[in-house]
């Protein structure tokens, strides 16, 4: 966890530089391919996958080092070559994975929020899951074990091959010649993210494209077809939180209301999108039927509430790398503590964003036990040892928060109307 909190404070403003600099270049282009309330909700979707990750809140069924020591065949002991299959193992895995995850309903759950953002920019890379707690693909890794791939290397191999897949989210890059037999690129990319019917469930590659050929999965980008991105169900906020859960609770829901006790069951199971059908008649969802005339979600924000979130934003950036940086001195309980206050930051920002009338009571709620405990423990999480007067900023902070969330919410808070279709 600490080595992994190190990594991600580096990798954190280069992620942040490169979506702020695809933004100033569209602008440059005439070609803006990022709103700002999408592009924030999708950096903090980043920031709660990267505090989960970090906490290392998620068990593994069966661990790749068990695999190892009971499936080795062959010892491989060139470095070089077990790197090589480490990356490739991984990214055969994460084919599997991604395909299964567009495939049947409970494990759609892990992999909605990637999906959720109705733009496709650098910045919905970083929608990663909150929602996955059992890890239980290690068996996919099995090739690697056969070779004897040492746990320590998949460990060095897993975040680069992860990181690897951030560049290709966005519409600036066209076509890259003959590296479109071989890697996935960004039009592989759109294609996967968009929901014309033609590009459905297209191009599960994580690096190379091979695979989607290989299984039967490939589709080309053709500019007859203009991809449209987002999901078929729309989920209609901005809070990351939610959009990791919203598809398991339809699920439940569905589970609970259908009179079949067969249909019960097998809701979870069945290809994605499939719900029983006295559900389907009784209790609606809203779903795009044509993918061209339909509107993105959007909320008003003037120019002095877009300044404020993104000085929020900041700041929780900072609050974030706070944690990263000092995993073995925070300690494990406070830790969990620290994690519980970011998600409840993301959280409230992103209802306000939404501009939910209740985001005031959890502003409210959130900076009052805050400021509680500053005062109580003297200090944050011991930032008081390293900055004398960081208590006092962050007391101010928190107040000062408090007090712009509610002069925002007498203004309008309800969203922006759009068409809806129901089935």
């Amino acid at each position: 966890m600490e080595t992994y909190g190190k990594i991600l404070i580096i990798a954190m403003p280069l992620f942040l530089l490169l979506v702020l600099f695809e933004k100033w270049y569209g602008w440059r282009k005439g070609f803006d391919t990022v709103r700002t309330l999408d592009m924030i909700s999708s950096l903090s979707s980043g920031v709660t996958n990267s505090t989960k990750d970090v906490l290392g809140l998620s068990v593994a069924i069966i661990s790749y080092g068990w695999l190892v020591e009971h499936l080795t065949i062959y010892q491989v002991q060139s470095s070089w070559l077990l790197y090589v299959i480490a990356f490739l193992a991984l990214d055969f895995s994460g084919y599997w994975v991604h395909r299964l995850a567009h495939t049947v309903n409970f494990f759609w759950n892990n992999h909605i929020i990637h999906h959720s953002s109705e733009e496709f920019n650098l910045a919905c890379a970083l929608r990663q899951s909150i929602s996955v707690y059992f890890r239980i693909y290690a068996f996919l890794l099995i090739p690697a074990a056969i070779f004897g791939v040492p746990q320590q290397v998949i460990a060095v191999v897993a975040p680069l091959h992860l990181f690897a897949q951030f560049w290709y989210h966005t519409r600036h890059i066209n076509k890259m010649g003959w590296l479109e037999y071989i890697i996935v690129t960004p039009a592989h990319h759109r294609v996967h993210h968009a929901i014309n019917p033609e590009y459905l469930d297209k191009n599960y590659g994580q690096i190379f494209i091979f695979w989607d050929r290989l299984f039967g999965t490939f589709q080309e980008e053709t500019p007859e077809i203009p991809a449209v991105y987002g999901v078929t169900r729309p989920v209609r906020t901005w809070n990351p939180i939610k959009i990791n859960f919203m598809h398991l609770w339809l699920l439940a829901k569905d589970a609970w209301h259908t009179k079949s006790w067969k249909d019960k069951f097998r809701v979870w199971l069945m290809p994605l999108g499939w719900r029983p059908a006295d559900v389907i008649e009784k209790y609606p969802v809203e779903k795009i039927e044509d993918v061209y005339h339909f509107e993105k979600y959007d909320t008003p924000a003037t120019k002095g509430m877009l300044v404020y979130l993104w000085i929020q934003l900041f700041c929780l950036l900072l609050l974030v790398s706070y944690l990263f940086g000092n995993v073995a001195t925070i300690g494990l309980t406070n830790m969990l503590y620290y994690g519980l206050f970011v998600f409840a930051q993301v959280y409230a920002l992103t209802e306000f964003m939404d501009r939910n009338p209740k985001a005031i009571v959890y502003e409210t709620l959130k900076n009052m036990i805050c400021v509680g405990g500053i005062l109580y423990y003297g200090g944050w999480f011991g930032l008081q040892n390293y900055f004398s007067a960081s208590s006092y900023i962050l007391m101010g902070y928190f107040v000062i928060s408090t007090a712009t969330v509610a002069a925002y919410s007498s203004q309008p808070t309800r969203p922006l109307n759009h068409s809806r279709t129901l089935s």
